[in-house]
């Protein structure tokens, strides 16, 4: 379809398929019930009065996490007594929170990273701590979890393309408690989406995928991986050109390696039994299916999150 001369459904794929993909995976994601004030503050960016917060106080082991969606965001080792009013601290779980500035450009809001719940301000330069930031967190914004009650988990890093995509699928996956999107693989530190999109920064698109080893396993969250995307397509994903596209699976450790090189092995097992079928019945033309995916040591990655915030593992 043409208007003007303008081929619309090239925009459309440029420009309105990745929002219907972003809106299509927010919704999937179930959150919790909040109450009206916890709506005002994590919805609607109000804060609660100081020293008012259950956790202002609070010494217990454990971990914090969103009381939108129970994504983990901070460890109680990291939290300290700024005498503020509000929970502090001075270190995040890598890649929990995303920064924003704020309009003014006063402050810079943090909201978490999963859910885009709004948590609160940093602030550095203070010298509360060696680091030098605070966290300052509405307490209404967590939950908090006992360090003996913590719940076993496990992750897996996959690129296949658009990361908005591939994030939607994982988000439905039995199991998987949270997802993250960024850059990983590359020799840059802190790469703007420009200098991705080079093919300069040796970056591609990934997710993380954080999930119960009880109720799922990796090799499920792997053949997901091969059922959602074209892993035999060369430089790129659909209409998605581009290094940063490539199909890569960075592996944790030699038991998520061992599962990942074995599925490959039957994927190329059964492209050669294919190859085989094809020449026996004599048809025309050579039949060209090769399996692109590169695996490696998630050792050796490094995920950049939308808004410039860096972690390794």
């Amino acid at each position: 379809m043409k208007i003007k001369g303008y081929d619309i459904r090239k925009y459309l794929v440029i420009f309105i398929y990745p929002i219907l993909t972003i809106i299509q995976a927010q919704e999937v994601m179930e959150y919790n019930k909040l109450t009206p004030f916890e709506q005002k503050v994590i919805l609607f960016k109000a804060t609660e009065r100081p020293w008012s917060g259950e956790y202002d106080n609070h010494k217990e082991d454990g971990t914090y996490t969103c009381k939108q969606c129970n994504a983990p965001l901070y460890r109680s080792a990291d939290k300290f007594d700024s005498h503020c009013g509000w929970p502090s601290f001075e270190d995040e779980i890598p890649g929990a929170v995303k920064r924003i500035s704020d309009a003014n450009g006063l402050r810079t809001e943090i909201v978490c990273a999963n859910c885009n719940g709004h948590l609160g301000h940093v602030f550095s330069g203070e010298r509360f701590t060696d680091k030098n930031i605070r966290h300052c967190i509405n307490s209404v914004s967590l939950n908090f979890i006992p360090k003996e009650a913590e719940p076993v988990t496990e992750k897996a890093i996959f690129d296949s393309g658009c990361f908005w995509g591939t994030e939607y699928y994982f988000q439905k996956a039995p199991g998987v408690k949270s997802t993250t999107v960024g850059y990983t693989g590359g020799h840059k530190n802190s790469p703007s989406y420009k200098q991705v999109s080079s093919g300069c920064t040796g970056h591609k698109e990934a997710v993380e995928v954080i999930y119960d080893p009880a109720k799922s396993s990796y090799e499920a969250l792997v053949k997901l991986y091969f059922e959602t995307h074209d892993f035999t397509q060369t430089n790129g994903q659909g209409t998605d050109i581009g290094v940063q596209y490539l199909s890569y699976i960075f592996y944790a450790n030699e038991e998520q390696q061992k599962v990942a090189e074995k599925l490959i092995k039957i994927l190329q097992d059964k492209v050669i039994k294919l190859r085989q079928n094809w020449n026996r019945h004599r048809h025309s033309g050579k039949l060209r299916i090769i399996i692109r995916i590169t695996i490696s040591p998630m050792a050796k990655c490094l995920i950049v999150t939308l808004k410039g915030m860096c972690f390794s593992f």
